[in-house]
């Protein structure tokens, strides 16, 4: 009897382990809409019924101009995720542009649910990532126009403008809603904030320095 209850809990671990991830699409697209009012099938967002679907829901014109650099960073990232670009529901994949003026960081951060392709289309940038622990290797590379780099899923990377003139990226990411995380803004920007002996514990830096930048306004790139 005991074995018989241990195969059976055994099973249901595994069952649940092997049904741990996002359900495969079960039509060939589905258009997200909000209102599930109008909606016929659910598969990650609701979805307009297949019949209604039009050209124009497969289409995204919303990277064509370029974004506002003027901040602190001196980047923007405009973003055709699934909440700009319904036609990606259930497709795994999205699209962003990033702008950069001469000295524009895109600052470090984190996708936890995508890796991403980045491809240099105008002027130069000083791209790179950091593995994971034990080792924190940082892989860079400069990017010239037409060249790529791979970030990937979950890992810091950044890109930084070398060049003197602006710097325009283009990139797909292995998520229709990849997420980020910018790792300044999560650690010295949260709300509320985190408590600053903490932080002065963990990174070993004085409390009034953890306060000082506590106190910044952190600004995000999208």
């Amino acid at each position: 009897m005991g074995s018989a209850i241990f195969v059976a809990f055994t099973l249901l671990a595994f069952a649940s382990f092997v049904l741990a991830s996002d359900p495969s699409s079960l039509q060939d697209f589905c258009i997200g809409i909000n209102d599930p009012k109008d909606g016929v099938f659910v598969n990650g967002k609701f979805c307009k019924d297949p019949k209604l679907a039009t050209a124009n829901d497969f289409f995204f014109g919303g990277l064509r101009k370029p974004g506002n650099t003027s901040n602190q960073v001196g980047s923007v990232v405009t973003t055709g995720f699934v909440a700009e670009f319904p036609g990606l529901n259930t497709l795994g994949i999205s699209i962003v542009r990033i702008d950069f003026a001469p000295n524009g960081i895109n600052p470090p951060h984190t996708h936890p649910r995508a890796s991403e392709i980045l491809i240099c289309t105008e002027g130069t940038l000083y791209v790179g990532f950091v593995t994971s622990n034990p080792d924190y290797r940082l892989m860079t590379k400069v990017l010239h126009q037409g060249e790529a780099f791979v970030f990937p899923q979950g890992l810091i990377h950044f890109q930084f403008n070398t060049g003197k003139t602006k710097a325009v990226a283009l990139a797909s990411l292995s998520s229709q809603n990849p997420g980020r995380v910018t790792i300044a803004n999560s650690v010295f920007g949260a709300n509320p904030p985190i408590l600053d002996n903490v932080l002065a514990n963990a990174l070993q830096l004085d409390k009034k320095v953890v306060d000082n930048l506590q106190a910044k306004r952190w600004v995000d790139t999208i």
